[in-house]
């Protein structure tokens, strides 16, 4: 059934509003993922990870995003997409941000932590009994795996890694040669744990933590003996980490990639965090080794680095302080006991993560590796995590003589190094691996797989909005589509020869591939429904995704609103559509849900009157995912599968009166109150609830 909605006067023809700055997007949308550690209705050890989460994601920014921007002010750029004033703002919107993580840490989560008898404990804060056995510990654990090391001539300041705790120590008297040297540089191991927990008898029935940074802190002396350690800091330097490798000019990605990623810990410094008692004389001396400006020194009071806080929620040990455990419940349309190929010939299957569980796809895969009639599976890897039940599916697939091949994404940010072991170890029992193609990133998800039935050969095929990742597919929502439809599964063979052959690709009868037609395809969708609300017909787009940023695509939007469709987009991260404006995207809203899970699915919803069409997508629509990668749209033309997905993953967004954010004409994100006197459930909540009912049935 269609959406309700009423034909609108088309708004006339004006100049376009400016589009929002992507940076500051970006920061916005961590702003409203902070919302959740500010919450008081969320449980306290869920309120720091999600702080954990703020932390790990401005790493990240820091690491891909702020590099052009520290360029451009050193050379003093006045002109261009980076200048002196882009680096100004972006600092501050920074030093803001991180300045309020920092007061909720210490002033909310804290004193809550300590009134649930959950402390980390100071030096000065420490009994006798407790300082010896940290003593015991620091020269057990901690002291030899420290070298200090005192900068002269001879000893240059040591290279520090990447996001790496340090100390800076300026010390006092004279070193065994009767030298000044008074600056030291300590390089903390990573494989030192950041938090430690006393043992019960130390800790008076409480749980007690020291921090790493607090146990060196209080032996500092011990690693200069003969000397006094008259001021010091830690610190961590944040690097330039966006890999890049000419492809055009290398003759083994994977060899040029693995290289790339020793060096990736060495970077260019963007950032610079020091303790808050930093002395100026030190942080000067830091900001002057890395050729930092003074905007790029952030000055904590705290550990520098919160993400390792994730620690402390594990040490706790406390249930009662998270999130009551969520289990999703088997997908609905498998049949247990039935063979999901039987099924797949009656009606496709659509799996809601991580409402429904990826048992049903990991089934589909391990039904394939068991059956002695399946010849083939074909397979694109993006991210599926270093230990993968999936890959130890394909590996069986192998030993059992199925012609496997798999196209594994060398280049997923990050994840590079996973990729490229899985990738290793597939070629080395005989599977064929493909990295794509050249300049482009594979960031389509799809499983094919040919099975022998009778004469002939059938094909059965997975597409999914998300990776082939079972730690991720818990927490992050997804569609999957399992299929035998004759069309949809040939467009994914021509797609995989595509990808091997690099030949060129035959007409696809329902697959939308980028680079090739996906933004094409997706304007003149838009620009065809414009044309039919200018006709005072009611159009309608609903279009959910993770970030909304090219330049094309808004285009489109603002042109089909302008001339009367009616638009809702729900976009978790980066939005540079300005909505709402008066006159010039009155027609087109933008919402932003956070909840407990990672918002994650791609569904592209258009109405013409009473017609309808719905897309499931792998892409973003950021211009990386139109122009260089490949991507995949397709579309559910079940008209009881589409009223499922409108229903959970648009409608029940729409209506969201608790963890949703709409964006103002102002640029500003604004959280949706509840109505009064109504108990009001968040789109994920309502969704966990029925899909609960579900396992209750089981």
């Amino acid at each position: 059934m269609p959406i309700s909605v009423s034909p609108v006067k088309s708004a006339p023809q004006v100049a376009v509003p400016a589009l929002l700055d992507r940076d500051h997007s970006i920061l916005a949308f961590n702003e409203r993922v902070l919302n959740w550690a500010e919450r008081s209705d969320v449980p306290l050890l869920e309120r720091l990870r999600y702080l954990c989460i703020v932390s790990s994601n401005l790493d990240e920014f820091v690491e891909v995003r702020a590099e052009p921007h520290l360029i451009a002010a050193q050379a003093g750029d006045s002109k261009g997409l980076y200048t002196v004033d882009t680096f100004q703002h972006l600092a501050t919107s920074l030093h803001a941000l991180v300045a309020r993580q920092y007061a909720l840490y210490n002033d909310k989560l804290l004193p809550a932590l300590q009134r649930q008898h959950i402390q980390i404990i100071s030096h000065g804060e420490r009994n006798t009994a407790q300082r010896a056995w940290v003593r015991q510990y620091f020269n057990r654990e901690v002291k030899p795996l420290l070298i200090p090391v005192g900068l002269d001539p001879s000893h240059p300041f040591p290279q520090v890694a990447n996001k790496s705790l340090n100390f800076i120590v300026r010390l006092g008297g004279k070193d065994a040669f009767g030298r000044s040297n008074e600056i030291a540089i300590v390089k903390v191991p990573r494989v030192l744990p950041r938090m430690i927990r006393m043992p019960a008898r130390e800790s008076g029935g409480k749980v007690l933590l020291v921090s790493l940074s607090s146990v060196i802190r209080a032996h500092l002396t011990d690693l200069f003996v003969g000397r006094t350690v008259d001021q010091f800091s830690q610190f961590r330097v944040t690097r330039h980490s966006d890999l890049a490798v000419d492809e055009e000019d290398v003759k083994n990605l994977r060899t040029a990639l693995r290289q790339g990623l020793v060096h990736r810990h060495y970077g260019q410094a963007v950032r610079l965090e020091v303790s808050a008692g930093c002395s100026d004389y030190l942080a000067n001396m830091l900001l002057g080794q890395f050729e930092l400006p003074p905007e790029s020194l952030y000055r904590v009071p705290g550990p520098v680095n919160l993400v390792r806080l994730t620690q402390l929620i594990d040490l706790a040990d406390r249930a009662d302080l998270c999130f009551p455990p969520y289990r999703g419940s088997y997908p609905r349309q498998i049949h247990a006991g039935q063979s999901i190929f039987e099924q797949l010939k009656t009606a496709d299957i659509l799996i809601h993560q991580p409402f429904e569980s990826f048992d049903g796809v990991l089934d589909f895969l391990r039904e394939a590796v068991q059956d002695p009639n399946v010849l083939a599976i074909k397979q694109t890897i993006y991210r599926t995590g270093p230990d993968s039940e999936l890959m130890d599916l394909l590996r069986e697939a192998v030993r059992r003589g199925k012609e496997v091949t798999v196209v594994v994404e060398l280049k997923a940010r990050f994840d590079e190094e996973a990729n490229i072991n899985w990738a290793e170890m597939l070629e080395s029992i005989g599977a064929q691996v493909l990295y794509g193609v050249v300049g482009l990133k594979t960031h389509a998800k799809m499983m094919l797989i040919t099975r022998r039935e009778g004469r002939s050969l059938k094909r059965y095929g997975h597409l999914s909005t998300g990776n082939y990742n079972p730690r991720t597919a818990k927490l992050y929502t997804d569609i999957s589509q399992l299929t035998a439809d004759v069309a949809l599964t040939t467009d994914m063979e021509n797609v995989f020869v595509h990808l091997a052959s690099q030949s060129k690709l035959p007409p696809l009868k329902k697959i939308w591939l980028a680079p090739f037609y996906l933004q094409r395809n997706l304007i003149a969708k838009m620009d065809a429904l414009g044309k039919s609300a200018g006709q005072g017909n009611a159009c309608r787009m609903v279009i959910k995704m993770n970030a909304l940023t090219d330049e094309a695509l808004i285009e489109g939007l603002m042109r089909a609103g302008m001339q009367g469709v009616q638009i809702d987009l729900i976009v978790r991260g980066a939005c540079m559509l300005p909505a709402q404006v008066p006159g010039q995207t009155e027609n087109i809203r933008v919402r932003s849900v956070i909840g407990r899970f990672l918002e994650h699915s791609r569904v592209f919803y258009f109405q013409d009157g009473g017609q309808e069409e719905m897309y499931l997508s792998s892409a973003d629509w950021m211009n990386r995912n139109m122009v260089r990668r490949v991507e995949l749209a397709w579309p559910v033309t079940d008209s009881a599968q589409r009223e499922r997905l409108k229903e959970e993953c648009l409608m029940v967004y729409l209506h969201d009166q608790v963890d949703a954010w709409d964006l103002g004409a102002d640029g500003i994100y604004t959280r949706v109150k509840a109505p009064a006197r109504k108990k009001a459930r968040g789109a994920q909540s309502v969704l966990m609830a029925r899909y609960s009912r579900n396992i209750q049935g089981q």
